[in-house]
């Protein structure tokens, strides 16, 4: 009898000691989050830490505003962004559970209309490619970003999109493929792709300040703003939208809601503790399904991973002997990243408000050295900030060649008015060239447009009227003997259809 009390007794001191032990790791966080933050001057984060089904930290930092008092704090809203992705491969999960829906059906059995230019490949996509990002197409975002289109305009027009590599041999980031998900949900399901979310996700795990658009979130008043550095000042700029995209990236959410994702995707369990998917459907999120044929990620060269692959919504690979599956979600002024070691059934879940500060990636794997590891020796946060600091300087100095390398002795080819005009193509849309006070001026949508500045040649540098979305290079090619003008943007072209 006296043997078994000192084992007990023995266990209850374990256990206290664990406990105060993993309490001086939050508070060793709590205090690292803080210095960090300020050192990348982040206006605000909330971050959620996970361990064994018990939240060890759910915590705002900073405010909601820069220049104003309201702080962050558990319950404030931050978009998710493409961490949405890996919430809508759980909605199709469910669907696949139901027997509605199958991982290797064809895309045309569920949306008969769907197409892309490739016959080939609008006979042969499945379900599973549409959330692979390796369906061999170029990326789309300019579709959903121009905000003139419907969701169902978006997929009408994958029509025209044709093979940038070939099917299933390599990896572009493709946003447009979750939407085309996204309908077949609504298709299968005869509910929309929000309210499914809802009603099938959100709320079976008790997120109930969880949205899962933009729009139905506009009433929720603790909400944060997004911010970019603009001039070298850390600037509020206009909310964007991803509705119209949004089984790829327009979920929001607050720390406290997010720790009940976290719960779920270590452990799939709902708020009564019942599985949400059956465990063959879970674990097929989790499973590798392509290879990454490149370092996606510049946190890589620090990281050193001996592979890189990508699931049903997840990027993996593995960190001191264990897989990580992790997603970041970024938008005009806002970064989230998502991050599982599952397991040692640790998740962590990082909201920031300031354009791609990569701070995020930082705390995740501070997160995993201290929780997992028990290791608090290296400085992310220091070791990230040389790195991404390094990339912008490099960035700027690129920029800097590239301008000095230019033929500053030349002019265009015809007049600036005679490049004016309507410039069209199928797959991206129209662009419009006026004469504004003297200077061409390529109108992108009814709020965006950019001012055109001569490079060289037939080249022009467009700056854009929001300083967030940078500039880039539009390039003209005139034929000699008709004067016909062809617009280039990146790697598109737009032919003219009214001639000024």
């Amino acid at each position: 009898m006296m043997k078994n009390k000192i084992t007990k007794s023995f266990v209850l001191l374990l256990l206290l000691g664990t406990f105060a032990f993993g309490q001086d790791k939050v508070k060793i966080l709590d205090k690292y989050i803080e210095v960090a933050r300020k050192n990348w001057q982040v206006p605000g984060m909330s971050v959620t830490v996970v361990r064994d089904r018990q939240v060890l930290l759910s915590k705002g930092y900073g405010v909601r505003e820069s220049g104003k008092a309201a702080a962050v704090d558990a319950s404030t809203l931050f978009g998710a962004m493409s961490t949405t992705k890996a919430m809508t491969a759980v909605a199709m999960g469910i669907l696949v559970d139901e027997g509605k829906v199958g991982w290797d059906d064809k895309v045309t059995k569920h949306l008969p209309d769907f197409r892309v230019a490739d016959s080939y490949v609008t006979g042969e996509i499945r379900v599973r490619d549409l959330f692979t990002h390796n369906a061999g197409l170029p990326n789309a975002d300019f579709l959903w970003t121009r905000d003139e289109l419907s969701s169902d305009g978006i997929v009408s027009r994958m029509q025209y999109a044709k093979p940038s590599y070939p099917f299933r041999a390599g990896f572009v980031y493709h946003n447009v493929m979750y939407l085309v998900a996204g309908k077949i949900i609504e298709k299968a399901s005869g509910m929309t792709w929000e309210r499914f979310m809802t009603e099938r996700v959100f709320n079976p795990l008790g997120m109930k300040n969880t949205f899962p658009t933009l729009e139905s979130s506009r009433a929720y008043q603790n909400r944060s703003a997004p911010h970019f550095e603009i001039k070298n000042q850390i600037t509020v700029i206009p909310e964007m939208a991803v509705d119209t995209a949004g089984p790829a990236g327009s979920v929001w959410s607050t720390a406290d809601d997010i720790g009940k994702w976290i719960n779920f995707t270590l452990y799939n369990t709902t708020a009564d503790g019942k599985p949400l998917l059956r465990p063959a459907t879970f674990n097929e999120l989790f499973k590798p399904q392509v290879i990454l044929p490149t370092m996606f990620y510049p946190t890589f060269r620090l990281t050193k991973p001996h592979w890189t692959t990508y699931g049903l919504g997840w990027f993996q690979h593995d960190y001191r002997g264990e897989m990580v599956n992790f997603h970041t979600g970024s938008l005009a002024g806002r970064t989230a990243i998502i991050g599982l070691l599952r397991d040692k059934k640790l998740g962590v879940y990082i909201f920031g408000n300031l354009d791609h500060a990569e701070l995020r990636h930082a705390l995740m794997y501070k997160v995993f050295d201290l929780f997992a590891f028990d290791d608090n020796r290296r400085d992310w946060s220091a070791e990230m900030k040389v790195l991404y600091d390094g990339i912008k300087a490099e960035a700027a100095k690129a920029r800097e060649a590239s301008r000095a390398a230019r033929q500053t002795n030349t002019k265009p080819t015809l007049p600036l008015d005679a490049y004016a005009g309507k410039y069209f193509d199928p797959y991206y849309g129209s662009i419009e060239l006026q004469m504004v006070e003297g200077k061409l001026r390529a109108i992108i949508n009814r709020e965006t447009y950019a001012d055109l500045e001569h490079w060289e040649k037939d080249s022009f540098l467009a700056k854009s009227n929001k300083a967030w979305q940078g500039e880039g290079v539009i390039r003209f090619e005139v034929k000699p003997d008709t004067k016909e003008v062809e617009l280039i943007w990146g790697s598109q072209r737009f032919k003219r259809q009214v001639k000024p």
